[in-house]
């Protein structure tokens, strides 16, 4: 059993099956590996969830930022990707894995891509679903977020890890008495040989090419099968299927599934990272157009993640 300390948590396991949240204790997490959920101490000393499938896949999730960094599949190979300048200080967003764009994808009115990523997400529950690994994670507005974005609001993220897959669902709750809008996305890294890696499934979408000039996208159609990342990409896609293949170029043939994600945003930042961007790749599923919710009113996605 090991301890580690969650700032203003306390994780108790009341049964091999779950493990509860209780915020009224302490400042310190039990971990018992019988559930399939620990906790560990990760860089710069803070905590982070591990999750175990039964067939030994696992994924990594940071409670700063609700961000999940790893999730290495049954024969050990990890699927996503970790920028070397990341950073776990809790000064900046950790870079890669799949970090939460929320309430704001993108530059805008607030800080680049929101306050989600830049938050500390606690532990609501977990479980076992069908045999699987499973957190729910609780992101709630406070002082900080407030600052900039003055609603009230609960965001509730599950995580499941099973036999080569990777399943997430975002529920975002309006808890306020006033209406909110809010764009978001899962800012997922792929780890991928950038110049092999490709996309199926595009075609015929209308795009946003943010190449050259972010704030004057040009309008255009994909007219592609695959979609590969010969040089600098930033580009969204409006309207997409909710099923995508990714070949990473590493041997790694990706199937990314949605539900209430209508567009897919993909980008490699080329030269601009010269230290990392053969490395990587990004495809995100994302909600661009503004999702409006009135006071009790929820808005719900779900990714899933699989080997073809």
């Amino acid at each position: 059993m090991a301890i580690v300390s969650v700032s203003n948590s306390f994780l108790t396991f009341n049964s091999p099956n779950q493990l509860r949240f209780n915020r009224r204790r302490g400042v310190s997490a039990m971990a018992s590996s019988a559930t399939g959920v620990r906790v560990a101490e990760g860089q710069g000393n803070l905590p982070k969830l591990i999750l175990t499938s039964p067939q030994n896949s696992e994924a990594e999730i940071y409670l700063f930022g609700g961000c999940i960094t790893s999730w290495k599949v049954a024969s050990g190979k990890d699927l996503l990707f970790v920028r070397p300048d990341a950073v776990f200080n809790k000064i900046k967003p950790i870079s890669g894995g799949i970090p939460h764009c929320f309430p704001q994808f993108g530059p805008g009115q607030i800080q680049q891509h929101g306050f989600g990523r830049n938050m500390d997400w606690s532990v609501l529950d977990s479980e076992n679903s069908d045999g699987n690994a499973a957190v729910t994670l609780e992101l709630k507005d406070g002082p900080y977020s407030r600052a900039m974005w003055d609603f009230g609001f609960q965001a509730l993220f599950k995580v499941i890890v099973g036999a080569d897959s990777l399943s997430t669902e975002l529920k975002i709750t309006n808890t306020d008495n006033k209406a909110f809008s809010f764009t978001t996305a899962l800012h997922t890294y792929f780890r991928a040989s950038s110049a092999e890696a490709s996309v199926r499934g595009l075609k015929g979408c209308k795009t946003l090419n943010k190449d050259p000039d972010p704030k004057n996208p040009i309008e255009g159609k994909e007219d592609r099968d695959e979609v590969t990342f010969p040089g600098f990409l930033d580009c969204v896609y409006l309207d997409a299927p909710n099923e995508l293949l990714l070949d990473n170029g590493l041997g790694d043939k990706i199937i990314i599934k949605n539900t209430n994600w209508s567009d897919a945003v993909l980008w490699n930042p080329h030269t601009q990272m010269e230290a990392c961007y053969r490395d990587f790749v990004c495809v995100e599923n994302a909600k661009l157009g503004d999702v409006k919710l009135e006071p009790g009113q929820s808005w719900t996605a779900t990714q899933l993640l699989s080997i073809s």
